[in-house]
């Protein structure tokens, strides 16, 4: 099979066009979640919550949040593990979820089985909660019996929340599953509720699906990575095998993506928007320098709080720090960084993107100085 040699300025075009970040707007909300797969669900909505604010990086200021409400409720959408994915591909993962507990040690790694381990150790509340759920759900997580005899341990926020991280173990079963939300809190119900009984995909047909259509969505990527609990960033061997002049290793590339025209403009994209999110292929590629800084002492940000990374073409190029205050109705820019001075056009269509983000948010726009 032929090696691809591509630059980097083919490797980053590439993966612009494939995440719906070129000149060319793309279609209605359902076709922009089927074409990137997915659209990541965080509760940090310094601007606008992430999902929404992925959808008008693509759509500009003529989507409305309303749109990704209507879908998940009409169920063309679903959340699945902190994710909204386009709801036939839940048959791509009910194989995994029927094999879930009958995994062999060494298919997982050592993680996943003490993970399997801690559920068994409390059956006795997962029954609870499904039969909880079975007579009155859909419910919130609240209203759900914690009945476990070994609590869950960690070093992060999830520790003790027993019912909670039982609730994501039995949606890797697929027992339970997420029917909507209220007041922003999930509401859980049994999954025969929720999930259409669409036929179930066998396991490594489906595994081969999703790295093909996780490549159609990211362009270029590495055909092995870390151990991602959600959402791999490597592909196996889907597309074609490529080289990146000037960046060690063999990538996997989207063939039809290859000596696709190219048109360019500015977008301002979350800092979980999947163009950025694998970090070391965003150094790679693009040799952009970007952390997301809210975890860190004030003092210690270089770019602001939620600050956005600027796309112009297939360049990453600067960072937007802005926040938007509801209570006042302003979106606060409170500095634009430029990792490139930008000349008349790259500020003219950056500037348009911060007007349009404040038209679309319905907020009034006011800058630094």
């Amino acid at each position: 099979m032929t090696v691809h040699e591509l630059s980097r300025l083919d490797a980053r075009r590439i993966a612009v066009r494939a995440q719906l970040l070129d000149g060319q707007r793309p279609g209605p909300l359902a076709d922009v979640a089927r074409r990137l797969t997915l659209l990541q669900i965080d509760p940090t909505a310094a601007i606008a919550p992430s999902a929404d604010l992925v959808a008008w990086s693509r759509l500009g200021s003529s989507y409305s949040p309303a749109e990704l409400g209507i879908a998940l409720a009409d169920r063309t959408l679903l959340e699945l593990r902190a994710m909204i994915r386009p709801s036939e591909d839940l048959a791509l993962y009910r194989a995994d979820m029927a094999a879930w507990e009958s995994a062999e040690p060494g298919e997982q790694p050592g993680w996943r089985a003490s993970q399997r381990n801690w559920v068994r150790a409390n059956d006795g509340c997962r029954r609870d909660i499904l039969d909880r759920l079975g007579s009155s759900g859909p419910l919130p997580s609240r209203d759900l019996p914690d009945t476990c005899k070994v609590p869950w341990r960690s070093t992060g926020w999830t520790n003790d929340r027993n019912v909670t991280q039982l609730l994501e173990f039995m949606v890797l079963r697929g027992e339970v599953a997420i029917a909507g939300r209220r007041g922003g809190h999930r509401l859980w119900d049994l999954a025969t509720r929720v999930y259409d009984d669409d036929p179930v995909v066998p396991r490594d047909e489906a595994l081969h699906i999703r790295n093909e259509r996780r490549l159609r969505a990211l362009g270029i990527a590495r055909a092995r990575g870390p151990e991602c609990p959600v959402e791999p960033a490597d592909v196996g061997e889907a597309g074609d095998p490529a080289v990146v002049e000037g960046v060690k290793g063999r990538w996997r590339v989207d063939t039809f993506l290859l000596g696709q025209p190219f048109s360019a403009r500015a977008a301002l994209l979350s800092p979980f928007d999947r163009l950025i999110h694998d970090r070391k292929r965003m150094v790679e590629l693009f040799e952009f320098d970007y952390q997301l800084e809210m975890y860190k002492p004030a003092a210690k940000r270089r770019w602001g709080y939620f600050a956005l990374p600027i796309l112009y073409g297939d360049r990453l190029v600067g960072k937007l720090d802005a926040t938007a205050d509801r209570k006042a109705g302003v979106l606060r820019v409170n500095a634009i960084h430029q990792d490139v001075p930008f000349d008349k056009a790259m500020t003219a269509a950056v500037d348009g993107e911060i007007k349009d983000l404040a038209r679309w948010l319905e907020m009034d726009l006011t800058l630094p100085g």
